[in-house]
């Protein structure tokens, strides 16, 4: 999973504008706890990576966050010993003790993992979407060795990662028995000090130690970015009001109580609407 440029409005916007939007997502995610809340910003984040032509990120992103989803619902109903109505009696197990499976414990998992879900999903979104180098070159304007210094880590897993897989076709080439990955680890990493030399002298070359702060420019922002900024705005604010105002009322424990009253269900419908309508203008995108 990595970025490419492609003909999205995302893609188009700036890394500002994009970090806020994902962000705004992420931070919706936490503050939320209603089901169908949460569900509006897996939606959401779902259709805005299928807008931005990164379906597939997002199709792999989504299988470990299933997983991670599902295997954090059963060690919650497996741990808790909250909720009054036991759906299942597995008796008196090991280290565990008497497990009793509750309706609440079981939803209150599935919530949880619904959020671990969405957090997932957003930052595929962010990976895929938003270009890494525009982020460093505003982290570059606070600290310019802490954005070289990120830049050349992001940079050299990759080529570490390429190295690996040379070493393993080559490996399949010859007779016997194929490498563990332990070996692979061992025989990738023992070049990461040759190349860090490698890079430290041609750093060294080029003058970094001479270099400084390069100059402030200000580019005028364009309607993808103040679309996508005006949407994170708007994400954050309806997930906090309906937080603070109490819409999406849910409680798990001690009994499950998780009414879908009208105002809650507009909610999720607007967060929606306002992550998705940045997509609906496609002009002047470029690839």
């Amino acid at each position: 999973m990595s970025y490419q440029r492609r003909a999205s409005p995302l893609h188009a916007a700036r890394a500002a504008a994009g970090m806020a939007y994902c962000v705004s997502l992420g931070i919706a995610a936490l503050v939320l706890s209603a089901p169908l809340m949460l569900g509006a910003v897996v939606v959401a984040i779902v259709v805005a990576g299928v807008a931005a032509g990164v379906g597939r990120a997002i199709r792999r992103a989504a299988v470990l966050g299933l997983v991670l989803g599902l295997l954090v619902m059963v060690i919650n109903a497996l741990v808790t010993r909250d909720g009054l109505t036991v759906i299942w009696r597995f008796g008196q197990l090991p280290v565990l003790g008497q497990v009793d499976v509750t309706l609440e414990a079981t939803v209150y998992g599935a919530v949880l993992g619904l959020r671990a879900l969405a957090l997932i999903l957003c930052g595929a979104l962010y990976t895929a979407a938003v270009d890494p180098d525009q982020v460093l070159r505003l982290f570059r304007r606070v600290s310019f060795h802490s954005a070289l210094t990120a830049t050349l880590a992001t940079r050299m897993v990759p080529i570490l990662i390429r190295d690996s897989r040379r070493l393993a076709d080559a490996q399949r080439c010859r007779p016997g028995p194929p490498a563990t990955r332990a070996a692979l680890m061992r025989a990738t990493t023992a070049g990461v000090f040759d190349r860090a030399l490698d890079v430290a002298a041609a750093l060294e070359v080029r003058g970094y130690g001479a270099a400084r702060r390069p100059p402030k420019t200000r580019a005028a922002w364009s309607r993808h970015d103040l679309a996508f900024l005006g949407a994170a705005v708007a994400v954050l604010g309806l997930a906090i009001a309906a937080r603070v105002a109490g819409l999406a009322p849910f409680a798990a424990y001690p009994a499950l109580h998780a009414p879908i009253p009208a105002g809650e269900t507009l909610s999720a419908c607007a967060i929606v609407l306002v992550a998705l309508l940045p997509f609906a203008d496609r002009r002047g995108i470029e690839r």
